[in-house]
């Protein structure tokens, strides 16, 4: 259980580094903006600790998260809008609220329908807070700020919520070749004229398609398009760093290799992976 002082010493750390007397001047000319950034990468920072494993790392990371509420709340407070404590409130009370077959005694069937109380319950929110202005769509509530697959993921779920989807991932594999021979038609178009400023912007949305629908393809399997491309991403640095080593066993360097040479390191790497053999890096 966490000591209340715990959190107070944070709280009296973040007011001393903001006091203008004597405070940090790296931390007293930051702003909300110009903080956004590092609170988004610590997170990121507490997602690769999990990743990983590393529960050391994992508590340190969720430190560094926690630091960055702190940092917010005490630029807020400064500006007397609102302070931690409020913070700390607004969440309790918002759980409490979301969660009244935990807190209320209320029966709920199954996640289906928890997920539609969920959903309700956010726009009563919205409602309370905007009143006419509220947005009434489907779509509302996905934040904007969010990365970008994971966004194109929210918006096709609440898509879903009124039937505007897929029956199944059948069609949406087809609409990806659909989208990959339009991509490749605007390749063709580039090469023709690459400086051509059009060119490159219908590129770009026809590559903006393929990637919506691939994170589609990814909702319907019911995989996190996220994970799947860390996996990627760590399998493409694993059989690449590999690659380096064994070039490097051979007296070579890959960036001395034609392309042709590199595919057959790159081919022994998959292979030796396959085998369950393995190369250190």
């Amino acid at each position: 259980m966490t000591d209340p002082a715990d959190i107070q010493r944070l709280l009296a750390i973040m007011a001393r580094l903001r006091d203008p007397q004597g405070g940090c001047p790296w931390d007293l000319k930051q702003t909300f903006a110009s903080i956004a950034p590092y609170t988004v990468e610590e997170a990121y920072e507490v997602a690769d600790a999990i990743d990983r494993g590393d529960l050391d790392d994992l508590k340190d990371e969720l430190g560094d998260l926690l630091f960055q509420v702190a940092f917010h709340a005490r630029m807020a407070e400064e500006q007397g809008a609102f302070a931690f404590g409020d913070v700390v409130a607004a969440i309790s009370d918002k759980m409490e609220r979301r969660h009244p077959h935990v807190f209320a005694g209320m029966s709920i069937a199954d996640s289906d329908a928890l997920n539609a109380m969920w959903d309700a319950e956010k726009k009563k929110e919205r409602l309370a807070k905007h009143g006419a202005s509220a947005d009434a769509s489907a779509l509302a509530g996905v934040a904007r700020g969010l990365p970008e697959w994971q966004r194109a993921v929210k918006l096709q779920k609440k898509a879903a919520t009124v039937g505007f989807d897929w029956p199944g991932p059948a069609p949406v594999i087809e609409k990806l070749k659909e989208e990959l021979e339009e991509v490749r038609v605007e390749f063709d178009a580039l090469a023709v004229a690459p400086h051509s400023a059009d060119a490159r912007d219908r590129l770009e949305d026809e590559l903006g398609d393929l990637l919506f629908v691939a994170a589609n393809l990814a909702r319907h399997a019911k995989v996190d398009p996220g994970a799947a491309l860390r996996r990627a991403n760590h399998k493409f640095e694993r059989r690449f760093r590999a690659m380096e080593v064994m070039a490097a066993a051979d007296g070579v360097r890959l960036a001395d290799l034609p392309l042709e040479a590199q595919d057959t390191y790159w081919d022994r790497a998959k292979a030796l992976e396959s085998a369950g053999t393995g190369i250190a890096p």
